[in-house]
């Protein structure tokens, strides 16, 4: 099986080379780009995934709706509706709101280091979860995440809890 290889970027979010993807994640990881994406239903609950136990880094920890990265000569629209289908088995209208730049450490075994585009969509129709990649998924009320973040916030990945937040403020503002 060939290797995955992720496109490198600078602070400023320019392509300067491409890498394989578990070689991103090593030792402080080296900087890429990535991708979050948000999907709320017409109830505005936001859909969670719990990550597939086998993921190389955060396994089993709850995050936003899908996310991952673009491959090499994949632009970013393309992968965040192929990655869509892949885990959740649907596809739907985004629109990208912010990005940012974060680093988080896991344990001993590596790092993420990205440049993360963010993603909002709608969706109300049938979820068809991956289990190579999902290990459960819920639509969940803001208040009831909030409250649960507060007294469970080691069960959320690191980029998940650093862009909540603006994403509740957009879409509260109606997108």
């Amino acid at each position: 099986m060939t290797q995955e290889m992720l496109i490198l970027v600078d602070k400023n979010d320019n392509e300067i080379g491409y890498e394989e993807k578990v070689k991103c994640h090593l030792n402080e990881g080296k900087l890429h780009r990535a991708f979050s994406i948000f999907v709320f239903n017409d109830k505005d609950e936001l859909l969670l995934q719990k990550r597939n136990k086998e993921k190389m880094l955060w396994g089993e920890y709850w995050t936003n709706t899908c996310c991952s990265h673009p491959r090499k000569g994949e632009s970013l629209e393309e992968a965040t509706h192929r990655r869509l289908i892949e885990e959740l088995g649907f596809d739907t209208e985004l629109k990208e709101i912010f990005k940012f730049l974060y680093q988080a450490k896991f344990k001993d075994v590596g790092s993420e280091r990205e440049m993360d585009h963010v993603f909002v969509g709608r969706y109300n129709g049938e979820v068809k979860s991956n289990p190579e990649e999902v290990a459960d998924w819920k639509w969940i009320s803001i208040e009831k995440l909030k409250e649960d973040m507060k007294q469970n916030p080691a069960h959320y990945t690191p980029w998940f809890k650093i862009s909540l937040d603006k994403v509740i403020d957009f879409v509260k503002n109606k997108e």
